[in-house]
């Protein structure tokens, strides 16, 4: 080879990766695949079928939880979260169950995803959601109506005061956090007494409740498991009459429940 040859030869090789170093890799598509783009339209209609009388055409939440905000949702991995909520349901919470099936599951958490996605775009916060929302966008209903439910058919008053545990509550929580608080209360701690057939009693944490084997921790940490049917047992679930109210929620109850409770500064 002339030493000509061997010098373009020896440029070419080293030139060659510059140029692929200064073009930067291969650029990638962006935005969902047209598989993505079809399970979500059939989500969709999973949704829209089964979801929005309780979750809302905007899955910002009514009669139960709102998606968008809810932790579940954001923390969700194809399914994994998601899948036995609306397979199994909520009982306890006044959710039904969704006979599903697994495809058909995959597709509405497809869709929920992309509403997910779509809102976070919007507010120019990927993977989060805005807890800033003012409390003026929230309170639009009637703050006498919703005292008169505090004290009325609500029943709240039973258990919570606005001179005593909820004084100062709007300042205590943001508008959004606010809201779901009142409608369905997270990290509920339910406790039972166990009673055995000699009449000694346990108390503690309730871990345990699936009609075979109940389990409670004590005040000092230790656990102790029986069967369900040699005990008798008595749950006290300070969330109870929250969970009850949750399926009688009206929209105008909700806001003007929750304009009153802006007022407790």
């Amino acid at each position: 080879m002339k030493k000509t040859g061997w010098l373009v030869t020896l440029a070419l090789f080293f030139a060659v990766p510059a140029l692929r170093a200064q073009q930067g890799p291969p650029r990638r598509p962006t935005g969902p695949t047209p598989e993505q783009v079809a399970a979500a339209k059939r989500g969709e209609t999973i949704y829209k079928q089964n979801c929005t009388m309780c979750h809302s055409d905007d899955l910002t939440g009514g009669r139960g939880p709102d998606l968008i905000r809810s932790t579940l949702v954001r923390h969700d991995k194809g399914g994994n979260l998601i899948g036995p909520v609306v397979t199994q349901g909520r009982p306890e919470k006044g959710m039904p169950s969704f006979p599903l099936s697994s495809a058909e599951v995959s597709d509405l958490v497809a869709y929920i995803d992309s509403e997910l996605a779509l809102f976070d775009m919007h507010t120019r916060i990927p993977g989060g959601y805005p807890n800033d929302i003012p409390a003026s966008r929230l309170a639009t209903g009637s703050a006498a109506a919703g005292k008169a439910f505090f004290y009325g058919v609500g029943g709240c008053s039973k258990c919570h005061s606005p001179t005593g545990d909820l004084a100062g509550i709007a300042k205590k929580y943001n508008p959004t956090d606010l809201e779901q608080r009142f409608l369905n209360p997270v990290g509920v701690v339910e406790t039972a007494t166990v009673t055995l057939s000699s009449g000694k009693q346990y108390k503690g944490e309730l871990l345990l409740n699936d009609g075979f084997f109940v389990t409670l921790r004590d005040a000092d940490g230790w656990t102790q498991t029986w069967p369900r049917s040699v005990v008798k047992l008595e749950v006290t679930n300070p969330a109870a009459a929250h969970e009850a109210l949750l399926p009688k929620w009206t929209d105008a109850q909700m806001h003007d429940m929750f304009t009153y409770l802006e007022t407790l500064k």
